[in-house]
Formats: structure tokens, C-alpha cells, sequence
């Protein structure tokens, strides 16, 4: 009795493509921001042509929703295979850590854009939305937990913490210091982590 596969080798042929594109959009998206980029960006840098790109995705908003997901997803599932012998800080620094290294291999932010225009376009994404509260959700009991603990001030609101951390993850100085200084990603990585848990101070 034969065994029928349950993807078809023309379904993974269009879901590696797809992944493909969903690739080169957060690369394009990283460089030149969503305003700037189009559909025939993507299109050209996949090496396909505009139809083909238009069979996976209806639009540029779609499209940059879907890279968005991808990237929440991609975080939510660090949290969860995170060692649970780590403390809250401990799950805070190793997320940040892999968002920074996201962010130095070419990715996005979390926070991918102060534009209203693309704001309001994510928060009408409902799968974006589900993402972003589960996220937020995890995150939130991490800092909360944290704060009980002592091991982050429980005098600062959660909110204040929650979204400083956040802002750490589209910090534009780990480009700079990817472009301008001699640093090798590691020693960045290493210096963002100290100044984002720990200040200036000696």
C-alpha cells in the first residue's frame, strides 16, 4: 500500500520559493524601508517575475505583513527553548541577543517602522496582531517576574521596561557600529548587552 506524500513536490517547490521571497523582502526591507521598496525590488532580487511574485503574495502590504510574522514567530519560538534554569534577565539578554544578531545579518526590528501609514497597516493584520500579543504576553512575565525578583528595579513601571526593551531591538547605533566601527559582531553584540541591562556607569 503505497503512502501518498502530504505535500506534493510542486507544494514544496512554491512554499521554498516562497520563503525565498519572504527572505530577499526583509533584506530589501532592512536597506531601503518600506516606502522605498516595491514589488519589482523583490521580484527582480528573487529572479523571478512580477506575475510569479503576485501568485504568493496579492500585495507589497501582504507581503511585508508575512516577513513581519515570520520574524515574530522566529522570536516567540527562541523564547520557548530558552533553558529554563536561565532567570527572567538571563531570557531577556539571550532574546535581545538573538534580535541584535538578526538585526546584524540584515533582518528587521520588531519595531520595523514609526510611519503611521505602516503602524496602521500591521495593527489591521490580524495574524501580525496575534503574534505581536503573544509576544508581548511572554515578555511582559518575564519582566514582571524580574521586577518580584529583584533582579530589575520594581520601582519602574513594567510598561517603561517592556518597551525600553523593545526599543533595544531596533537600535540603529548596532548598524552604526557595524559600519563604522572596527568591532567585530560578537564585541557588539557583547557592548549593546552591557549598555541595554546595565547603563554607562562603571
Amino acid at each position: 500500500m503505497s503512502i501518498i506524500p502530504k505535500f506534493s513536490f510542486k507544494n514544496q517547490a512554491f512554499k521554498l520559493r516562497e520563503n525565498a521571497i519572504l527572505d530577499v523582502t526583509t533584506v530589501v526591507l532592512s536597506s531601503k524601508g518600506y516606502d522605498l521598496m516595491t514589488m519589482d525590488d523583490v521580484a527582480g532580487a528573487v529572479g523571478i517575475s512580477k506575475p510569479s511574485l503576485y501568485k504568493h503574495f496579492k500585495s507589497k502590504e501582504e507581503l511585508v505583513g508575512e516577513a513581519m510574522v515570520r520574524l515574530l514567530e522566529g522570536a516567540i519560538e527562541e523564547v520557548d527553548k530558552l533553558p529554563a534554569a536561565l532567570n527572567p534577565v538571563e531570557k531577556l539578554q539571550a532574546l535581545l541577543e538573538w534580535a541584535m544578531r538578526v538585526r546584524l545579518g540584515g533582518g528587521l526590528p520588531f519595531l520595523p517602522s514609526t510611519s503611521p501609514h505602516v503602524r496602521d497597516m500591521l495593527m489591521r493584520n490580524f495574524k501580525y496582531m496575534t503574534r505581536v500579543l503573544k509576544l508581548n504576553r511572554l515578555l511582559e512575565g518575564l519582566v514582571k517576574q524580574a521586577q518580584k525578583e529583584g533582579l530589575l528595579n520594581p520601582a519602574l513601571p513594567t510598561d517603561v521596561i517592556l518597551y525600553s526593551y523593545y526599543a533595544r531591538t531596533c537600535d540603529p547605533a548596532v548598524e552604526y557600529l557595524q559600519k563604522f566601527s572596527k568591532m567585530s559582531d560578537d564585541d557588539i553584540v557583547r557592548h549593546m548587552l552591557k549598555v541595554s541591562f546595565e547603563g554607562f556607569r562603571t
